[in-house]
This record gives C-alpha cells, structure tokens and sequence, in this order.
C-alpha cells in the first residue's frame, strides 16, 4: 500500500501523505475508510510513528483525511478540495515548464519526458 522511496530527498512524511493522497483520489480508498493506526504503520514501514503523525497531520490539514478522537484516521471525499488540489498541482507543473524553457530545455524534450511519465504511471495504476 505504502512504499517509501529512500533515494527520494524528500522527507518521508511527505512521500507517505503523497501516497495517501493518491489512493484517496483515485479512489482506492473509500469515503470513511479507516487509515492504518500510527503505531501499526510504523511498525510496517518500520520508521518512528511520529514520521506517520506528522504525515497524517498534514492528510488533515489539506483535507483529505479527518480524525475521531479515540477512533482513528478516516478517509475525507471533499469535490471541493479534490478541486483546489488539482488546482494546485496543475500551477506546480506549469511552474516547472517554464523553468524547464527559460533553462534551454525545449518543447520536444519536455514532450518526450510528459509521455514517458504518463506511461510509467499508467501502468501503475492497472
């Protein structure tokens, strides 16, 4: 479910609410699904549960998850968040295209790169 990625410089919490999210928004993960207990992810993924804590943290702040005190970490569907997400993603990726061109990578290679990542993903997600 969880694969944490130890060439990735970023920090782990952030490649485990990463995932979530992706589960979240493709449905993976259901509406007032129960997410794995701090303790029981930790021990999964055997890394410290406040690693988990801070990335379930960040899973409510931005929307996508909701807590019951006593209960756990359940899965939040919200339209309008999903919307401003994906809002947010598609202003990072353009972002990213006009550093790629103002640094002399041209039309074609980001092309080619777009559709190798695209087919990468793609398969993924069967």
């Amino acid at each position: 479910m969880i694969i944490i990625d130890y060439s990735d410089k970023r920090p782990i919490y952030e490649q485990i609410a990463e995932r979530f999210q992706a589960l979240i928004v493709n449905g993976i993960m259901e509406v007032d699904e129960k997410l794995p207990s701090v303790r029981a992810l930790a021990v999964e993924l055997s890394i410290n549960p406040n690693t988990i804590q801070r990335a379930y943290m960040e899973l409510e702040r931005d929307g996508f998850i909701y807590s019951v005190k006593g209960r756990g970490n359940f899965v939040k569907k919200d339209e309008e968040m999903l919307k401003k997400q994906k809002e947010r993603l598609l202003t990072e990726f353009e972002r990213q295209i006009g550093i790629c061109l103002r640094q002399g990578v041209n039309k074609e290679e980001l092309l080619k790169r777009f559709q190798r990542v695209t087919e990468a993903a793609s398969e993924v997600m069967v």
